[in-house]
């Protein structure tokens, strides 16, 4: 997927544990893994504003567009 979710560098740079993203942006923790992890289909623009204020960060720190190959 040319769509790559660089939410682990964030919360690296941040010094947050997934436990702790959890609770401040009310979401569970299988779905954040699945975000962390890349295998999201899709976000909800409300989940990323809420990610972003919980890491203090701009919607491209998180997302990340890589051209595929032809």
């Amino acid at each position: 997927m040319p769509i790559i979710v660089n939410l682990d560098v964030m919360m690296a740079k941040r010094k947050i544990s997934l436990n702790e993203l959890s609770e401040r942006v009310n979401l569970t923790l299988s779905n954040l893994s699945i975000l962390k992890t890349g295998k999201a289909k899709a976000i909800r623009f409300s989940t990323l504003e809420a990610i972003c204020k919980a890491l203090d960060c701009q919607p491209g720190d998180l997302l990340e567009f890589v051209a595929e190959e032809e």
